[in-house]
């Protein structure tokens, strides 16, 4: 069955990007800090979720990017592309 990839094999746009932002952060979140930050707005996630979307193991769909963005206080350009 043919899946839909990124041109670098992964499963996602965000995961390398993601990654980059919370290294970024001031102060820098762990995965597991920003599960948390998820989980107190609702959202159902662990630290292996963040890993498997950084890693590109994931697909992510547009409610997860729109929930990423609320909690890193970004557009969801800057998350996909880095604009």
């Amino acid at each position: 069955m043919f899946k839909i990839k990124a041109r670098d094999g992964t499963n996602n746009l965000c995961g390398k990007r993601l990654a980059e932002l919370r290294g970024k952060h001031n102060p820098p979140l762990s995965q597991r800090k920003l599960a948390q930050m998820l989980q107190v707005r609702g959202y159902d996630v662990d630290n292996h979720f963040i890993r498997r979307v950084e890693l590109g193991e994931r697909f992510v769909t547009d409610i997860e990017i729109v929930m990423l963005c609320e909690v890193l206080g970004i557009r969801f350009e800057e998350l996909l592309t880095g604009d």
